[in-house]
This record gives structure tokens, sequence and C-alpha cells, in this order.
């Protein structure tokens, strides 16, 4: 059993957890993530590590309430507990001297990328961050991501908060400019991530994005994670996260994503449908006035 210590709402859909997990937090290192269950009847799901804190015994992650198993995890609070968490699990981000990296992270994604950010800065890198989300409201982690990183642009979609645009507009740009870009790593949607690769590839700029498909065991036993790179079949959990963007077959993985669209749909509306259709969501402005 692990007790949730803190769950706040950041952002429509978007839930801070701290959660007493000391095992894990001791080894946790930049781009792991764990496997929870929430009770003996529930699914299991994959949560990125967003920070640990091996001194105090805790995991900082964020979830986004999409599915029934983060919806229903959304009504959690301050002392109540999860059944299992198991991690940290896949391969830790590779934190070496590259020289300017370019952190790009795509909606919730921003939360994935910040400790990566914040470990290549700290390696000596020059670490450049673009954030992009569809509206003012659903930024998330900024200040955060401003003191783990040399320099960060906000883009959203409506132009409500920092550039009009799409992430690959300024990472055109700098590239256009010619501006030094020794490695780009892009975590977000996989049709961003695809447009990153796509972009980076004429100009051969090492690219990595995090692949986050459906999983199950996170120990490469069940293979429902599997994802092909460079032609070959390969398991998130346990190859991955992280691979070679300009290698992975985005259109299989896409088409992948969409096997358990009706059963995920008809989860989440039972689930709805026995919780009287409550849900803790609200809007930012109820959140801060």
């Amino acid at each position: 059993m692990f007790k949730i210590l803190k769950n706040t709402q950041l952002a429509p859909q978007v839930f801070h957890y701290l959660l007493h997990a000391p095992d894990i937090a001791k080894k946790a290192l930049p781009g792991q993530f764990v496997i929870i269950r929430l009770d003996e009847t529930g699914e299991r799901i994959p949560i990125t590590i967003s920070d640990s804190d091996p001194i105090q015994g805790t995991l900082t992650f964020y979830v986004q309430a999409v599915g029934k198993t983060s919806l229903e995890m959304s009504h959690l609070k301050a002392g109540d507990f999860i059944l299992d968490v198991v991690g940290p699990l896949g391969n830790p981000s590779q934190i070496d001297l590259f020289g300017t990296v370019v952190l790009i992270g795509g909606g919730f994604g921003i939360a994935a990328i910040h400790p990566i950010a914040r470990a290549l800065t700290q390696a000596g890198n020059k670490t450049i961050s673009i954030l992009g989300a569809r509206t003012e409201e659903l930024v998330i982690l900024e200040n955060e991501m401003i003191t783990a990183s040399t320099s960060v642009h906000v883009v959203t979609d409506d132009g409500s908060h920092g550039t009009k645009g799409l992430v690959t507009d300024i990472l055109k740009k700098m590239i256009e400019k010619k501006e030094p870009i020794d490695r780009v790593i892009a975590i977000g949607p996989l049709v961003m991530m695809k447009a990153v690769t796509n972009l980076t590839r004429p100009y051969n700029i090492p690219t990595l994005v995090s692949m986050n498909p459906i999983m199950i065991d996170g120990t490469g036993m069940c293979g429902a994670c599997r994802v092909t790179v460079g032609g070959e079949m390969k398991f998130a959990c346990v190859d991955g996260p992280e691979f070679d963007g300009h290698a992975v077959d985005f259109e299989g993985l896409l088409n992948r994503l969409k096997t358990y669209i009706s059963e995920e749909t008809e989860a989440k509306e039972k689930y709805l449908k026995d919780t009287g259709g409550k849900c803790r969501i609200v809007k930012v402005s109820q959140i801060y006035g």
C-alpha cells in the first residue's frame, strides 16, 4: 500500500500527486516510470516519474484524467492509498554533456520532460525547452521548467499564452537560423513527436522520443507495448521508453493505439454511470478564483 500525500488539480484533467514510496524513490532516475494498480480489481497503467526525493521517500507524478482509471484516481485524496506501485521501470534517459539540447514537451508531456531537462542542465548542457499546449490553462509546470532549463519558449494553439502556433514552429525557426542543436528530445502526443522527427530528419539532428503505448506488466512479458523501431520489434517497457525518433514506425503505433478505443470508452461510461456522472474535474478558474 502506498499513501497519497497530496493530490492537487493543476489544470482541467491534470492532477499532481505526491506519493510515499521510499524504496522506489531511492532508485528512480529521469525518464523512468512506474506501473500502478489502484485496487484488486483495477487495471495496471504506466505513469512517468516526474520527480523523486530519496530523502523524503516521495515520488511526484502527474495524471491526466481521461479514462476510467485516471478518472477514478482523480477522486483520491491525501491520506488515501494506492494498492500497487511497481518501479522504477524502463531505461533512464541518457544524461551526458551533449552541448545544446532542445527539449519539447507537448501538453501532458511537459511533466515527463521536466526531470530530463533539469538533469541535462545540471550536466552542463545548454537546454532550450519548448512547451506546447492547446490553451493557456493547459500549460503546466512553466515555472518549474524555467528553473530547470537554460531558456524556455511557450506555445499555445490559440495564442492565449506565449506564441501562437505549434512547438515545431519554434524548432523550425531555430533550424532555419542555423542555431546549433546537438540533440532534440520530444515527449507528448504521438502526432507531435512524429512532426518533430519529420522536421529534424533532413538535418540529421539526433532526436529521441518517449513511447507510452498500451502497457500491462512493464517487464516485457505481455508484449502489449510493442513498437517497431528500425524495422525491428521493440518493447517500450524494457527497450525504451526512449527511442530514436527517426526510426520509429509512428503510423503503425497510431493504428495500434486505436485497438481498444471502444472498450476504453465503455469502461469510462460505465464508471461515470455507476458514480452518477460525478467527476472531480473543474475549471482552473474554480481552483484559483
